[in-house]
């Protein structure tokens, strides 16, 4: 995969912009050249910490002919706002998920990208982990048969770490608490092995954390091809902690964060390891990015997929708020 390095400018310094910029710097395929948020100090702090220009303005980075595109992590009310403007000036976006906190917005943001004719890419770099891009071989070579079932946990210990001054962690900021925080990476998964989900049930609970989002959440999925998956989202937990077991009429898999992952096949009393070559899913991403920015191919999540997985999250939340079954569909039409 070889190409010219594109240069990008990063939007908005928080905690993420960190761990992107942190694999950008693993990669020889992308040049961080400037960066702007609006608070001075952060924005001196990142300019450093990184070796790049710090921008007055968000205007001075979209005027910049240098800068091929942005990598944008600011909250996810304004990646329309950001991203059109970015789109505008003819800059290729990276944004992190989720594309939105409508589905409305998530598909005028994908629309904006098309029209203009750049880029838009999304991370979702949960489904780049080799443990499940070997179930996906393995579901594509026909060896797990029938699709039946799936449960998946992804849980971390929040208590006495959250800001209730970052948008992150407020109703407002993020509608559906962790569900739409880091749920929604184990429901991309969970669709990305067993087929698209067509409709959701929900519960929400707010049991541990301070503020006025819920910290433990359930969806059941209903799957296109008749298969039932399971997904709980816990900031309650006593640590952190990542499950996903799939189920098929002639195999199984089981990945879990302190074992690993194994594989049992119909007929066997017992799940053999499976050993996997890790991969650095955040490059991994990057670079399918920054090769699309080249002419080299699509980003697997583009703005349309980005705004359907958000619309699955998005049914599990009107499901729990009126008592339903909620169809994803039904959520595209009107979200």
């Amino acid at each position: 995969m070889a190409f010219k390095p594109i240069n990008v400018a990063c939007l908005g310094m928080g905690w993420w912009s960190d761990v992107l910029a942190d694999a950008i710097q693993r990669s020889d395929k992308i040049n961080i050249t400037a960066c702007f948020t609006r608070s001075n100090d952060k924005r001196q702090a990142f300019a450093t910490k990184y070796n790049c220009k710090p921008a007055a303005t968000y205007e001075e980075i979209l005027n910049d002919k240098s800068i091929d595109a942005i990598i944008n992590t600011t909250p996810n009310n304004v990646h329309l706002e950001t991203t059109r403007a970015a789109a505008a000036a003819g800059k290729h976006v990276f944004l992190d998920k989720p594309i939105a906190n409508s589905v409305s917005e998530g598909f005028a943001i994908a629309a904006v990208c098309r029209t203009a004719g750049v880029v838009l890419g999304l991370g979702y770099q949960r489904r780049r982990e080799a443990h499940f891009r070997w179930i996906r071989k393995q579901i594509d070579a026909g060896v797990f048969g029938k699709l039946v079932n799936a449960e998946a946990n992804i849980s971390r210990d929040r208590l006495g770490k959250i800001d209730l001054n970052s948008w992150r962690y407020t109703a407002e900021g993020m509608p559906g608490g962790v569900m739409l925080q880091i749920g929604i990476h184990y429901a991309d998964v969970l669709e990305y092995l067993m087929g698209p989900a067509v409709a959701v049930s929900g519960r929400f609970a707010q049991l541990v954390l301070p503020g006025d989002n819920p910290d433990v959440a359930s969806l059941v999925l209903e799957h296109e091809n008749g298969a039932l998956s399971t997904l709980n989202a816990s900031y309650a937990s006593a640590s952190e902690y990542y499950l996903m077991n799939i189920y098929g009429k002639q195999a199984s898999a089981y990945y879990d964060l302190h074992n690993g992952l194994r594989f049992l096949q119909r007929g066997s009393d017992r799940a053999e390891p499976v050993k996997v070559d890790k991969i650095d899913t955040f490059v991994d991403e990057l670079e399918e990015f920054a090769a699309a920015v080249r002419g080299q191919g699509q980003p697997e999540m583009d703005g349309e997929k980005a705004s359907r997985s958000l619309a699955v999250i998005r049914a599990g939340i009107k499901s729990a708020r009126e008592g339903r079954r909620v169809e994803v569909a039904e959520i595209i039409k009107s979200d």
